[in-house]
């Protein structure tokens, strides 16, 4: 069976060869990495432009976007067939090719971003390292975690005023080089669509902007809905351990903190989905003014066979419904989750429609072909290409961000 045959269905007249090749695990691919790029964006905007509203949500935002990382090729790796030879991307990389950058932009970013949270946490290794260190009879665990944290500290044990305030300086400057790098690192993926010159949909200079400005609100926004998830697990182990810890904070004090983050950082998230929304539709209008040559089957595509996928679920469900929850006064907890919810449909669906959408129209003009996402895989193919796969790839980087808090604990002070 050809790649493609067993989720692709032709109507009209399509040429023989023609298949959907590019499959959910495409659509997850600069979903994913539009998630690391928004998530870091966030984190910056305390590090660089002192937004201090944001300083709780900074740390937390920084950790899961370096969880998010890894997770960012996962997808292409499940989508080649000879996946083994992927790896020749990170060894050999030279700017020849969209792809081939990639690994010089993915690494550059890896250790940016990795400098900055061993700048940031760099007080807390030592202090828990010291700790560990005056424990007599250490037992294995307590010895492991010894070893791991002092290698952390790659024997910077100064942790004077003055140097943290080195280390504050060091953040910054990483942050500030960090932000066109992560733009970069999605926006690349915009450029490898836009610059495909037979594909009719995809053939736009706005394509990676448009990319760019949707991975920040989708970073955003996840952050946001983490982060809500993340502090009510907080609240409910708060009122198991207060009783024997009564430092703890309060259930009040919880609520209160999760509240003014959550509303500070939903009136960013509202900026960047005005930029998105512009664009997007700026690009559709552009298209429909100049009518080219391949605009009869686009406007077939986009307001007959898709216009529920693209009018109904990425602008209706995905930018209309969750900008108004977010515009009424007095935000709650309840309605931001959703509002974010539905924000990451609407950018998913964004990503649907780009990357299926641009495949639904043969390049005779004249027939059409429709992907049915395998829900229940039969082999390794369909579960690599299907509704599995893709939430293996969605689940991955909840499972690296538990890790990672358990080593740099994003709710506590490090500076």
């Amino acid at each position: 069976m050809v790649h493609g045959e067993a989720w692709t269905i032709k109507e009209f007249f399509t040429y023989p060869n023609e298949y959907i090749y590019w499959t959910i695990q495409i659509v997850m691919y600069p979903f994913m990495t539009g998630l690391v790029a928004g998530a870091f964006v966030l984190s910056s905007l305390y590090h660089v432009f002192g937004v201090k509203q944001l300083k709780e949500i900074a740390r937390f935002s920084l950790v899961f976007s370096f969880a998010l990382l890894p997770v960012a090729m996962l997808p292409l790796m499940m989508h080649l067939q000879q996946p083994l030879r992927g790896i020749e991307v990170m060894l050999t990389p030279h700017f020849t090719s969209a792809i081939a950058a990639f690994g010089i932009v993915f690494s550059t970013y890896g250790m940016i971003v990795a400098s900055e949270l061993w700048f940031v946490f760099r007080k807390h290794f030592v202090e828990t390292a010291l700790a560990l260190k005056s424990i007599e009879g250490r037992n294995a665990l307590q010895q492991g975690q010894y070893l791991l944290f002092s290698v952390l500290t790659l024997g910077a044990w100064d942790i004077s005023h003055e140097a943290l305030e080195a280390d504050e300086r060091a953040v910054k400057k990483l942050a500030a080089a960090g932000i066109p790098v992560a733009c970069f690192l999605h926006g690349y993926a915009g450029f490898i669509f836009g610059s495909v010159k037979a594909n009719a949909l995809w053939m736009t200079p706005l394509m990676p902007v448009i990319f760019i400005c949707s991975a920040v609100v989708s970073g955003i926004a996840l952050c946001i809905l983490t982060y809500i998830l993340t502090m009510e697990i907080r609240k409910q182990l708060s009122r198991r351990r207060r009783l024997a810890h009564p430092e703890l904070p309060s259930m009040e004090e919880l609520k209160s903190a999760e509240a003014h983050v959550v509303a500070m950082t939903s009136r960013y998230l509202l900026m960047f989905m005005v930029a998105a929304i512009t664009l997007e539709l700026l690009d559709l209008i552009f298209r429909g003014y100049t009518a080219v040559k391949s605009w009869d089957i686009l406007r077939s595509v986009i307001y007959e066979r898709d216009f529920v996928n693209i009018f109904v679920v990425q602008y209706g469900l995905g930018n209309l419904v969750p900008f108004v929850l977010f515009l009424i006064p007095g935000l709650t907890i309840r309605r931001a989750m959703v509002g974010t919810v539905l924000v990451l449909l609407g950018v998913f669906m964004m990503r649907w429609n780009v990357v299926i959408g641009g495949q639904a129209f043969s390049s005779s003009f004249s027939g059409f072909m429709h992907y049915v996402l395998p829900l229940w895989p039969d082999n390794m193919e369909t579960l690599k290409e299907g509704l599995v796969g893709a939430l293996i790839v969605a689940g991955v980087p909840f499972c690296l961000f538990y890790l990672l808090n358990k080593v740099m604990p994003v709710f506590k002070e490090t500076h």
